[in-house]
């Protein structure tokens, strides 16, 4: 193995005290095979840059100078290092004994795997379900905005953004809270699409690789920690909600709507207007009831 086999990513918006805890995590709970970790702060200024350069000197820091995005600030990570595998890791994740040499036993045990990840769950223990997801379609977008789609009793045609029929193995995509990744096959198929500024590239980048015929892989027998919502928080601003939309209006326009008839697509387009309209609407009243 590369004596150096993985470098992770970590990209920070104004989260300094969740950086710290993920990174104090890595710390205690490295691989047993070499690391590096890079923090790609996108301007946060909130002595993130600073507090990290204090408390964890073996940890290279980038500041990109504006708030780019998730995909872009990875993919600037990513071109600037060369261990087999990487791992991009948000920071509101917690890492825990044994999970990365056992996804990276895996990558190298199944070299048809490009990209692979591992249970989440919340603080109080809860499953997240968004560990692993099937690729949208729109029975499941309606099924998971309309609530229904969430409950156990759900039928999988509503249920399938939590992929219910896979326990373990082969899936459609894994949460990009954690998201190992295969250097080579990055090489061939590309890095994160930069033109989704916040949510769907994990999507956009795993039906990218499917696409190319590489495996997604879920493994429920390691788990880390996810603090849901860590970084956006309980209710996400106007510009996320709608980059939440926009990054739908274009996984769907990027990958589906070619096949499509105009009619269709235009419904769709519609749709995902008006549900970006009923968010934007009840983020107010959301918002108190968080207070």
């Amino acid at each position: 193995m590369h004596p150096t086999a993985l470098d992770v990513v970590v990209v920070a918006y104004r989260s300094r005290e969740l950086v710290e805890a993920c990174l104090e995590s890595l710390r205690r709970n490295p691989p047993r095979a070499g690391v590096t970790i890079t923090v790609v702060d996108n301007d946060s200024r909130d002595g993130t840059v600073e507090r990290v350069g204090r408390a964890f000197p073996d940890v290279r820091v980038i500041e990109s100078g504006a708030n780019i995005g998730f995909g872009a600030a990875n993919n600037i990570a990513i071109r600037e290092t060369s261990s087999p595998y990487v791992l991009a890791l948000n920071p509101d994740t917690r890492m825990t004994p044994g999970t990365l040499d056992r996804l990276l036993a895996l990558m190298d045990e199944q070299p048809e795997v490009g990209i692979c990840g591992c249970r989440l769950e919340r603080e109080d223990g809860t499953f997240d379900h968004a560990s692993r997801r099937s690729f949208p379609t729109v029975a499941g977008a309606l099924g998971h905005f309309l609530g229904v789609g969430r409950r156990s009793w759900s039928p999988k045609a509503l249920a399938q953004y939590r992929a219910p029929g896979v326990e373990a193995g082969p899936v459609d995509a894994v949460n990009g809270a954690l998201m190992l990744m295969r250097r080579t096959a990055l090489d061939e198929v590309g890095l994160f699409d930069e033109g989704y500024w916040m949510y769907m590239e994990d999507l956009d980048l795993c039906y990218r690789f499917k696409e190319a015929g590489w495996v997604t892989w879920y493994v429920p027998d390691v788990t880390v920690t996810h603090v849901k919502a860590g970084t956006s928080g309980p209710v996400r601003s106007a510009r996320l909600t709608y980059a939440f939309h926009y990054g739908m209006l274009r996984f769907y326009r990027k990958h589906y709507a070619p096949g499509r008839s105009a009619m269709w697509n235009a419904a769709v387009y519609a749709g995902i207007g008006t549900k970006l309209v009923l968010s934007l609407t009840r983020a107010p009243v959301r918002r108190r009831l968080a207070r």
